[in-house]
């Protein structure tokens, strides 16, 4: 069986989610919420999803509502969670939470902090 369709056991997910750990596992499919301060910040985060899943030819369900939007991870063609489902998700987590100002050498700071007009997302 190819590796894109081996579904990974109990003792496997627990072993990627040990590095992933705002997600969770129930239901035969990796979850996490990404938290935003409202719709622009939502939209935000769903057209990142959208990019990198087209990308990687590799979609997930979603949930989205105006501060949140909830993701669900699983391989359909394999019937559970496979290394495509991780792989992906961690790829969603280095993007959508990256945040600019965490680097103080980096030129790109992100928005100020001090102005909440300018905030989208909820950092965890």
């Amino acid at each position: 069986m190819s590796e894109n369709k081996h579904v990974l056991d109990a003792e496997e997910i627990a072993a990627q989610l040990a590095s992933l750990p705002h997600w969770s596992a129930a239901d035969g499919a990796l979850h996490r919420t990404f938290r935003t301060v409202g719709w622009k910040g939502t939209l935000m985060v769903v057209n990142a999803i959208g990019h990198l899943a087209e990308a990687a030819f590799h979609h997930p369900d979603l949930t989205v509502t105006y501060d949140k939007v909830v993701v669900r991870l699983f391989s359909h063609d394999a019937g559970g969670i496979t290394a495509r489902d991780t792989a992906l998700a961690r790829m969603l987590e280095t993007v959508i939470m990256w945040q600019p100002g965490a680097d103080p050498e980096s030129p790109l700071q992100g928005p100020p902090a001090y102005d909440p007009r300018v905030a989208y997302l909820v950092y965890d």
